[in-house]
């Protein structure tokens, strides 16, 4: 999928940048064929306006040709780069002089050639396509005359210059191609990422609910292999369903909130509330499950910090974090040297520079460097072997981050040898409770 969407995107850039230099060339050709029209016209106008602009000889005893006056070297700047040539008819329409613009050679072939295709045509002006000439007509007293333009050099011209662009635009296209190819591969990489955790999110959440099914299944065969015993002589196997589908149910019901937070669907309940009142409520319900594994909670909670927030997604959030604690609390290498068996968690809730900071410390055997930055990532676990019997699927922290951020939070994590393992969690001071 992620080639076709690679190819498709460079597919449609190509196109859409292909149509745009098409365009601009092609309006880039129409402005010059425009400008080589204007000019062979502009020529062809000056030399009409030239020809009848010239005073008749006075007084001469040698008749002159009407010859063209086009100042030094004989030659008007303004159509120096279109040859032109003028042809001056009687009222018989008979040929009487032939003038032409610089070194510009007529035969006397080509002026009849053009006149009669230019008395042809109705209008006072046009192109001649065969003899490949532009010509305007003008009666004047002295007679009809025609100016030519002849345009062989600007098709000419208009040929290298349609194969200048064409040149260009299959150099720009393949410039562009490559960039293309670049820049596909560098933005769809997140689109790559995420199509690669969510097709390893789907092969994990099928694994993990596929261990239980097996077993829920291989309980009820046992069971119905046992029809004619009591609920009470199977109650091991009934106890192992319900157990089984009891961690189905958690899996599932965390499944769903990491997909509707990721659809930006969670329902968000907010209210103001002690921060503070919360944490000691989740710190009672723990004290149990601490004194069963040998673990000494300890907290350092400042009093009276309130935020503004979902609570029960907040209590699920120090949940989560208390359980982990406890789960991989252990004794420190310091304290094993010395010969003490602590185990111990400290929670500390502190505000400061606009900040609630939550931090949940355990000792113990330090986080791998290397498994660091994945301990948010859903299903990643460092120790694969607990899974099954600590009860977990690698989602708790995953679901501790999304909290957070829903909560316009952060949470990290540091962990060091001797030291233990801290999960901090930052949050803004509720603008609520300042204000009052």
């Amino acid at each position: 999928m992620i080639k076709k969407l690679r190819r498709k995107f460079v597919i449609i850039n190509m196109s859409l940048v292909a149509v745009i230099l098409c365009v601009v060339l092609g309006m880039f050709c129409f402005t010059r064929i425009h400008a080589f029209r204007a000019e062979s016209e502009i020529a062809m106008r000056q030399m009409l306006d030239s020809s009848r602009s010239k005073e008749p000889p006075k007084n001469d005893t040698k008749p002159q040709s009407p010859s063209l006056d086009f100042g030094p070297g004989g030659r008007n700047p303004a159509f120096n780069s279109t040859p032109v040539f003028l042809v001056t008819l009687d009222e018989n329409n008979e040929i009487t002089d032939t003038n032409s613009s610089g070194s510009y050679t007529v035969t006397d072939t080509l002026s009849e050639a053009a006149v009669s295709a230019a008395f042809a045509v109705s209008e006072d002006q046009g192109y001649l396509s065969d003899l490949k000439l532009r010509f305007i007509k003008q009666n004047t007293p002295e007679g009809t005359k025609i100016a030519f333009a002849d345009t062989v050099q600007e098709t000419r011209a208009l040929g290298e210059l349609v194969i200048q662009c064409v040149m260009m635009l299959l150099l720009f296209l393949l410039c562009f191609l490559l960039v293309s190819i670049f820049l596909a591969r560098w933005a769809l990489k997140p689109v790559e990422k995420a199509w690669e955790q969510q097709n390893q999110f789907i092969a994990d959440a099928s694994h993990e609910l596929k261990t239980p099914l097996t077993v829920i299944l291989a309980n009820l065969r046992i069971l119905l292999s046992h029809k004619d015993a009591t609920i009470r002589d199977e109650l091991q196997w009934v106890e192992s369903t319900q157990e089984e589908a009891g961690r189905m149910k958690k899996l599932v019901e965390n499944l769903l909130f990491l997909a509707r937070s990721d659809a930006k669907s969670t329902p968000m309940l907010y209210s103001t509330f002690s921060f503070s009142d919360l944490i000691l409520g989740c710190l009672l319900t723990f004290e149990p499950v601490a004194f069963e594994q040998g673990v000494m909670i300890e907290d350092k909670i400042s009093d009276d910090i309130f935020i503004s927030g979902d609570a029960p997604q907040i209590r699920q959030l120090v949940a989560i974090l208390l359980d982990n604690a406890c789960k991989y609390a252990g004794i420190a290498d310091v304290l094993e040297k010395s010969g003490s068996s602590d185990k111990k968690v400290t929670v500390t809730l502190t505000s400061e520079n606009e900040k609630i900071k939550l931090t949940v410390h355990n000792t113990g055997k330090a986080i791998p460097e290397e498994d660091l930055p994945h301990l948010f990532e859903r299903f990643y676990r460092t120790d694969k072997s607990r899974a099954r019997t600590d009860g977990g699927y690698g989602l708790g922290l995953a679901i501790a981050q999304t909290i957070a951020k829903n909560h316009r939070g952060k949470i990290t994590v540091v962990s060091a040898k001797n030291l233990g393992t801290s999960f901090t969690v930052t949050f803004p001071v509720s603008k609520e409770k300042e204000s009052a």
